[in-house]
């Protein structure tokens, strides 16, 4: 099946690259490898999640929210926001379509992609002579080897399992990570009813929401320097010294670690009171594991029913994609760092990849629908 621009992945970053070759008549097919679209947020986001950003720095290409929402989109709104999204501009994915390789092929200038329709149970051949990787830098879920992990005698996963603390009523349960999703998994669990640990393996800035708002606006006035003083000095005064509960603070400040490492900043949905408290308890790293026993690195120990893993995903691209070395790198991510990263060779792009969530989506599906508008419809006259 020869196409003109194949689009990898349905989530966010391929509902707008999709929604953004519509309105410029540049034809597109999105090829998914779930049932449905925008997957991680359907099935492997819990519930009390909502975008960690205001809206208007979260709207996905020439769709605003409705006014009605609240400023912190809950993930159902969200959900709901994608499905009109979809609906306003004809986008319509390919589910059940496993991307098996993806290569360029130099005589043909296209690029081949192979799919198992696992629906159909059928192998499919995609040739396009444009390629979108928007599987995105949360495609797997990571989960940190451990010893003594394997012989844990509770139950532990990956935070993209958890949905909800309702399983949880009275264990001890352990989270491992300490940005947003696992203090916000802590804070649910002890919602629950749950005796509650987090561990802190690293530095993490830890700020309200409303900071986070008042920085996003003011970094467009103001360099970034002085906004990191302006929001390490608010949460300071909100929070206090939290290096006394085990929360250390990163030397640098948490918009200039974004800007460069991709890292956000922990927004704070009420777990710092608790640790405050003693409520939910701050460990360190894990040093080992024996049934249900987990000894920690300063030598503390205590035995747990589970452990959820709040340690980040990492991208697949590198599984499937064989001809891509000069936009990707061995991590699976772009070489060049924003705003350089999306565009590679022989018609590669890629969506989603800047570390800058919502907002980054939107500027990569603009670029890439512009560049390619301006190649098929050159080579077209």
């Amino acid at each position: 099946m020869e196409e003109v621009v194949v689009i990898i992945g349905a989530g966010p970053a391929g509902l707008a690259s999709s929604a953004c070759l519509n309105r410029l008549d540049i034809p597109n097919i999105i090829l998914e490898r779930e049932d449905c679209y925008a997957s991680l947020w359907r099935k492997k986001a819990y519930d009390r999640v909502k975008l960690h950003l205001a809206k208007q720095f979260c709207e996905l290409p020439y769709m605003p929210y409705p006014p009605k929402l609240p400023m912190f989109v809950p993930k159902n709104d969200f959900i709901s926001y994608l499905d009109n999204y979809a609906s306003h501009f004809g986008i319509n994915p390919r589910f059940h379509c496993y991307v098996e390789s993806v290569y360029y092929d130099k005589n043909a200038s296209r690029w081949c992609i192979v799919v198992r329709n696992k629906k159909l149970n059928t192998i499919e051949v995609y040739i396009a002579k444009f390629l979108v990787v928007a599987t995105g830098e949360n495609s797997e879920g990571l989960t940190p080897k451990v010893p003594g992990l394997d012989g844990f005698e509770g139950m532990y996963m990956h935070s993209s399992q958890y949905a909800n603390g309702k399983d949880y009523i009275g264990k001890d349960v352990l989270v491992v990570g300490c940005g947003n999703s696992g203090m916000e998994i802590a804070y649910d669990l002890l919602y629950w009813g749950a005796h509650t640990s987090i561990v802190a393996r690293s530095p993490v800035h830890v700020i309200s929401k409303e900071i986070v708002f008042l920085g996003m606006c003011i970094l467009k006035y103001l360099p970034c320097r002085l906004v990191d003083f302006i929001a390490t000095t608010l949460s300071k005064i909100k929070f206090g010294d939290t290096s006394k509960y085990g929360i250390q603070r990163p030397t640098e400040g948490p918009f200039y670690i974004k800007s460069k490492t991709g890292r956000s900043p922990t927004i704070d949905v009420g777990a710092v009171q608790k640790i405050k408290t003693g409520e939910i308890q701050v460990f360190p790293s894990i040093a080992n594991i024996k049934g249900n026993e987990i000894t920690f690195e300063n030598g503390k120990s205590k035995q747990y029913d589970a452990i959820i893993f709040a340690t980040g995903y990492r991208s697949t691209v590198l599984d499937w994609l064989k001809d891509g070395k000069d936009l990707f790198n061995e991590n699976g991510m772009p070489k060049l760092r924003f705003p350089n990263h999306w565009k590679g060779g022989n018609g590669l792009y890629c969506a989603g990849f800047s570390r800058r969530g919502l907002m980054g989506i939107s500027l990569d599906a603009r670029k890439i629908a512009t560049d390619i508008g301006l190649t098929w419809k050159g080579a077209s006259k």
